[in-house]
């Protein structure tokens, strides 16, 4: 079994450097990086809170979106402006992509910040906003496409000479095969 140890300068490096040559590769363009004067904020409660605070200490105006349980919360206080969402349900509310895009818009926001959790790794969400010409902060479609996949992760990792534990990374799925290769691996 290996034991976890922090990984040398040049292993950082290397694996920084696959990771930007992804951002490089993802298959949707990302809007041209204008200023951006007003966030919509895709999150709720204190994570909305602090992005909402940090947005006003660098000028940046804020519109928070709120389902029906939350319309008088703290992030609808302090944000500029507050659209509803929906019913409270998440699925009716928060992980609306189309309704949050469509918020996004009507608010003037060039950018969506989607704090934690709900959209914060959804590709699709990250790519539906380049598509509508709204920049996402955070990472690229194709970054949270492969970091959502263990054996991707795994093979970036390995690629940038990242030790890993050993395991089987094929094809193959045939169990007289995965037990070989199980015992090959100890």
């Amino acid at each position: 079994m290996m034991t976890p140890r922090a990984l040398s300068r040049q292993q950082l490096r290397a694996c920084a450097q696959h990771l930007r040559a992804l951002q490089r590769s993802q298959t949707v363009a990302a809007p041209a990086a204008a200023p951006i004067e007003k966030i919509l904020v895709a999150n709720r409660g204190e994570i909305a809170c602090r992005i909402i605070n940090s947005a006003r200490r660098m000028g940046i105006k804020t519109t928070a979106v709120y389902c029906d349980a939350e319309m008088n919360g703290k992030h609808v206080a302090m944000a500029d402006e507050a659209f509803r969402l929906g019913p409270p349900p998440a699925t009716s509310s928060y992980l609306r992509k189309d309704k949050v895009i469509e918020i996004a818009k009507a608010a003037g926001a060039q950018a969506i910040h989607p704090g934690y959790g709900f959209l914060s790794e959804n590709a699709e969400f990250a790519e539906l906003c380049a598509q509508n010409g709204i920049q996402f902060i955070g990472p690229p479609a194709s970054a949270i496409t492969s970091m959502g996949s263990k054996s991707e992760s795994k093979n970036i990792m390995i690629a940038a000479r990242v030790p890993v534990i050993p395991g089987y990374q094929g094809e193959d799925q045939d169990p007289a095969f995965l037990a070989e290769q199980a015992d090959l691996i100890g």
